[in-house]
């Protein structure tokens, strides 16, 4: 690829320093997808420009008048400390008209909205776990026919936030204080699932109209009490003392060749009818009687280098430089190319 102009947009907390010294892993945790990306960039001769964006749309205007990028490098999930605005971002962008990497705007709405993307697909005949929501500020009140044990969760938050031990609840007072719990601490509605016992399976999917899903990855937690459900909390996903601990591993999922080919195919099909553009991630449980049921769609999901991503795609043979460079060139076919 040749040398790109890149505006990496990131929050203002996370623009990365020059080097990791003096650093702890736990600090580098919170922006080390922006480091890896960034540092990346540059050591590939792109010419990368980091833009701290939160509660302003002007500096990404002003950023992209003077710079004049190649492509914006979105590394964005919220706007206005609000997850629902993600999809405000791409929407400037593209009305402005600079390409940019990662998902759409219709897309984003659709898989932003855990119920939404669950109705979609059970349309499609896609098995789903079956579900509740209960809006922000009101009591909840479970129809008899969804039975325990339940999850409990943000209806519209990601990357676990939210999600803990207790989010599993096996009665109505449980199911009330959880969901309660969201509503005070996250300020969102939330959403309480059918809870499937298995393993968990994550497929990360690149493209536009053309799609390629690449290997399957699982979580295992080596060190869990006999009979402990297997919950991805956030401790799980962003404690590394507790992962430590527990012996928490992301790792190339042993698959025999006709579910690996079926989970790949399940999650091309998923992107398209969810309308996601650029990469994602497709969430699964996997059951004793080997029955997949689908989680959630991540659109725009953690890439930094050690992350399930790049190594899904390193055992795909695409080293950390050329998926970049694929996210890139998706992003400006996608939504058009400045010269």
């Amino acid at each position: 690829m040749k040398r790109l102009r890149v505006l990496a947009l990131v929050y203002p907390d996370h623009v990365p320093p020059d080097s990791l010294d003096g650093f702890d892993e736990q600090e580098i945790l919170s922006w080390r997808a922006e480091y890896d990306v960034i540092t990346c960039l540059r050591k590939a001769r792109h010419e990368v420009l980091a833009l701290g964006v939160q509660e302003e749309l002007q500096p990404i205007r002003d950023a992209v008048g003077s710079m004049k990028p190649h492509v914006v490098f979105n590394l964005l999930e919220e706007f206005h400390h609000n997850a629902l605005y993600d999809h405000n971002i791409v929407s400037f962008l593209e009305l402005i008209r600079v390409p940019y990497t990662g998902c759409n705007p219709r897309g984003l709405v659709i898989s932003r909205d855990k119920a939404l993307g669950k109705k979609l697909l059970a349309y499609h005949r896609i098995r789903t776990p079956a579900f509740a929501v209960f809006p922000l500020g009101r009591r909840p009140r479970r129809l008899p026919k969804l039975g325990f044990p339940l999850i409990v969760k943000s209806l519209t938050e990601h990357a676990s936030l939210g999600i803990a031990k207790a989010s599993l609840v096996h009665d109505d007072a449980e199911l009330e204080d959880r969901v309660r719990f969201i509503h005070q601490n996250l300020d969102t509605d939330s959403i309480a699932e059918q809870f499937i016992e298995g393993r968990e399976l994550y497929v990360s999917v690149l493209g536009n109209a053309r799609v390629w899903s690449l290997p399957a990855w699982e979580l295992v937690i080596e060190h869990s009490a006999p009979n402990e459900p297997l919950i991805a909390t956030a401790k799980v996903k962003h404690d590394l003392e507790y992962q430590e601990r527990r012996g928490v591993q992301l790792q190339a999922a042993n698959l025999d060749e006709p579910l690996a080919s079926h989970i790949g195919r399940l999650s091309r099909r998923i992107y398209h009818i969810l309308e996601m553009s650029g990469y994602a991630r497709i969430d699964y449980r996997l059951d004793a009687q080997g029955v997949l049921w689908f989680l959630d769609a991540n659109p725009n999901p953690d890439i930094s280098a050690s992350e399930e991503l790049a190594s899904a795609a390193k055992r795909a043979g695409m080293t950390y430089p050329k998926l970049l460079n694929r996210i890139m060139s998706l992003g400006r076919s996608a939504h058009g190319q400045r010269p």
